[in-house]
């Protein structure tokens, strides 16, 4: 009976005269029903999954790949830090003449950046005996500094009777100012790929970062260059130059910038490259 009410509902004909149906065809028939309806079941289980995992968005990162960022960022920060200080300072280069060159009591020395120079009088009793030139420029005395008027009027500025190479200067300052600007747009690409959670942003800091590091170290290659310039124009009065401590600030800047370009693009790679390079032992057994 039971046998015959599935075939029924099954084929919607009748059972035809002479065909056994026993009870093992109704067993059969529930249990065909019944399959279906757990495939069906895990059809549905398996899309949900599915649209689970694709509903999470592809960029989003993990609290470790955000750790990872911070770091990176931290390191292209200092390079930051190191570069808005050497900019803003005048030691990127002193001159000092013989101490003894004027007269026995006092020396003249003079220091300058990209933006201004400064001449400075010292005492000769504050100098070292040892050394032969007046210095350093950090000696306490009387100081008297001016903006270099390249910029505005564009006159060279006379030092020492030695004149400034003014287009060589001018380069100099204009590519550690794009620099900047470079490091500003890098930074905006890292808070919005932190707060956005968009390793996409990642790409570009790393090469506005890089670029920007770059751009220091031509800079400063401009600079030396110009220096050069600046003490062949005159030979009157003899010159000893030295590089300051704003030069090592934007060196050390540009070398930190270029890290953190290069730590922020591997991280954006798809894969680990230390892993690539260096697969754990049961990988590489496999």
């Amino acid at each position: 009976m039971w046998s015959t009410f599935f075939l029924h509902e099954e084929d919607g004909r009748p059972v035809p005269p002479g065909v056994g149906v026993g009870p093992g065809a109704g067993l059969l028939g529930l249990t065909g029903v019944m399959g279906g309806r757990g495939a069906g079941a895990g059809a549905m289980g398996v899309k949900r999954r599915a649209n689970a995992l694709t509903s999470r968005h592809p960029g989003d990162m993990s609290e470790v790949q955000k750790g990872k960022i911070k770091l990176a960022f931290f390191v292209a920060i200092v390079g930051v830090v190191l570069t808005v200080l050497g900019l803003g300072t005048e030691y990127w280069v002193e001159l000092s003449p013989p101490k003894n060159f004027y007269n026995n009591q006092t020396c003249l020395a003079a220091h300058y950046g990209l933006w201004k120079g400064c001449s400075r009088t010292l005492w000769v009793a504050d100098i070292d005996p040892e050394r032969e030139s007046c210095g350093p420029a950090e000696l306490p005395g009387e100081s008297h500094c001016n903006y270099f008027k390249f910029y505005t009027t564009g006159e060279n500025a006379v030092i020492f009777q030695k004149t400034t190479e003014k287009s060589l200067n001018v380069a100099a300052a204009m590519m550690a100012l794009f620099g900047l600007f470079l490091m500003v747009m890098g930074a905006i690409c890292i808070t919005t790929a932190l707060s956005k959670g968009e390793s996409f942003f990642l790409k570009p800091a790393s090469v506005c970062f890089v670029l920007s590091g770059l751009l220091m170290l031509l800079s400063l290659t401009v600079f030396n260059q110009s220096v050069l310039s600046f003490l062949a124009s005159d030979h009157s009065v003899p010159l000893h130059h030295e590089l300051s401590w704003s030069v090592s600030c934007i060196g050390c800047a540009g070398v930190m910038l270029i890290l953190g370009g290069i730590l922020f693009l591997l991280l954006a790679l798809p894969f680990s490259p230390w892993r690539r390079c260096f697969p754990p032992k049961n990988e590489s057994d496999s």
